[in-house]
């Protein structure tokens, strides 16, 4: 009769035992995890193309980055950090805050359609006739 009290009593308590064991945990300050460096890496792509198709739209004809190879480098780098903000959001298994980078990864998707939208501007932008 003992045993099968104690072996009732050990059925009831396992799947407690399991439910807490599977939320994450949340990261450290000063860990550096994957999502982390991952949705920065994102996010300072997307600023550079941010900068560079904002020189590209203001000096089409200059020089450093700027005109048509300025505007598809802000593209490409609006792009890529994108694609790594994405990459981030969906496979972060828990929520802002928590150390996995999914804050970031928004703010990289933000800059990125920013950066996008910067490098289209400048490539749509007619040339000057010298």
């Amino acid at each position: 009769m003992t045993g099968a009290v104690l072996i009732g009593g050990l059925g009831i308590a396992a799947p407690a035992a399991a439910q807490v064991s599977t939320q994450p945990a949340a990261a450290s300050v000063t860990t550096m995890s994957a999502g982390r460096l991952g949705a920065s890496v994102g996010g300072l792509l997307g600023l550079v193309g941010v900068i560079i198709g904002g020189l590209a739209l203001a000096r089409p004809g200059g020089r450093l980055g700027t005109g048509h190879l300025g505007a598809f480098v802000a593209l490409a780098a609006g792009l890529i950090a994108m694609a790594l903000g994405g990459l981030v959001v969906v496979t972060s298994d828990s929520g802002i805050g928590t150390g996995n980078g999914r804050g970031g990864a928004y703010v990289a998707l933000v800059v990125g359609l920013i950066a996008l939208v910067v490098g289209g501007l400048a490539l749509a932008r007619p040339r000057r006739a010298d």
